[in-house]
């Protein structure tokens, strides 16, 4: 990394603008950098998870992830550079399985809650799903974005669905279920 972040306060972006990876400069208002806010944010919020206590493999699960977003985020400030792959997409899928297996069969949906751990764990969920629809809207409006990252974060936000669900069983609580019309009097 040498001497990269040697410098924080730069003044270049004073007028609006932020530099790309490839030395080109865009509005802080682009799709491109709002799709970098938000995976950022979610990176972020996993380390909000993160202190929680929780079982080792999960853990190691959610530093891994913190990982790959950050390699995502290098991905896209370089507009046309692929750095998530698909076998970072199946390690997400095959992990969702297995946490998944021992879980029973939900019959109602379920309200984020439960444990502090698990209700952290649906926040992320909520924040991975607004970035995938910006990386969406980011590809639909013209511009670079893989598949391998899209297909990452819908992956990513079913995994931290199925990890609420694990954080609870782990704080022995229950799933909240909702209950259609209970406040419709």
């Amino acid at each position: 990394m040498g001497n990269r972040l040697s410098k924080i306060v730069t003044r270049t972006g004073d007028a609006g603008t932020t530099g790309l990876g490839d030395g080109s400069r865009t509005g802080k208002d682009s799709l491109r950098i709002a799709a970098i806010g938000e995976i950022d944010e979610l990176n972020s919020a996993l380390g909000v998870l993160l202190c929680e206590t929780m079982p080792d493999n999960l853990r190691a699960a959610l530093e891994g992830v913190q990982h790959d977003l950050f390699d995502l985020g290098g991905e896209l400030c370089l507009p046309g550079m692929n750095v998530l792959k698909d076998e970072q997409v199946t390690r997400l899928e095959t992990l969702a399985e297995e946490l998944n297996a021992p879980l029973p069969m939900l019959k109602e949906f379920i309200l984020p809650g439960g444990s502090r751990a698990a209700a952290l764990a649906h926040l992320c969920r909520t924040i991975c799903r607004r970035a995938e629809r910006t990386l969406v809207h980011l590809g639909n409006a013209g511009e670079s974005v893989s598949d391998a990252a899209r297909r990452y974060v819908n992956r990513l936000s079913d995994l931290l669905f199925i990890l609420a669900r694990c954080l609870n069983r782990t704080a022995g609580r229950d799933d909240v279920l909702w209950q259609k019309g209970r406040n419709a009097g």
